[in-house]
């Protein structure tokens, strides 16, 4: 009985310790890929992404998955030629993968280390910075990744003998929402 009444007061005395791990919903997202061709500009949207952020002793890790399937660029032709080029049939996923400071969440802006997993490779982008804003709750999070082909490995598709420009950024628009 002692052995209780004194791991109750332990836990009392250190909340943190007692207290649960807070988790994270991606409530909304769209995702926008930018192709740039000499010829014209290009944008595939996605809003089918998921994902999941847990937060333990002061460290938030999160998690995004998308299916390269779901990007649509209003061009049929040229969204299965995209599916083609980036081997999506073998790797139907995009998965970004981040873990930052949860004291970060409370500010305007974060600087992420990402990990994104796309067409087979996985790539690393380091100090990308992200506005955040909060509605209650609700974190909002917009910022750009600067994504290459030459980072996955793709040989940049051509059009009339002219390929794409290498940088393809992906711009984040993401409200999370905290799972009670």
């Amino acid at each position: 009985m002692n052995r209780k009444i004194a791991l109750i007061a332990l836990l009392l005395a250190f909340p943190p310790i007692a207290r649960a791990d807070s988790q994270w919903l991606l409530d909304k997202c769209t995702l926008t890929y930018h192709v740039d061709h000499p010829l014209h500009h290009v944008e595939g949207v996605s809003s089918s992404a998921r994902g999941k952020g847990v937060c333990q002793a002061g460290q938030c890790q999160f998690l995004i998955a998308v299916p390269v399937k779901s990007f649509n660029s209003d061009d049929s032709n040229r969204d299965l030629h995209m599916l083609q080029i980036t081997r999506g049939a073998m790797y139907p996923m995009v998965v970004v993968r981040t873990e930052v400071p949860e004291s970060e969440l409370n500010s305007s802006t974060i600087h992420a280390n990402l990990q994104v997993q796309f067409a087979g490779q996985t790539a690393d982008y380091k100090d990308v910075p992200f506005q955040l804003s909060r509605t209650g709750k609700d974190v909002h999070l917009t910022g750009s990744i600067p994504a290459k082909c030459s980072d996955f490995k793709i040989d940049p598709p051509k059009l009339l003998t002219m390929p794409i420009k290498n940088d393809i950024p992906v711009v984040v628009d993401a409200t999370w929402s905290p799972s009670d």
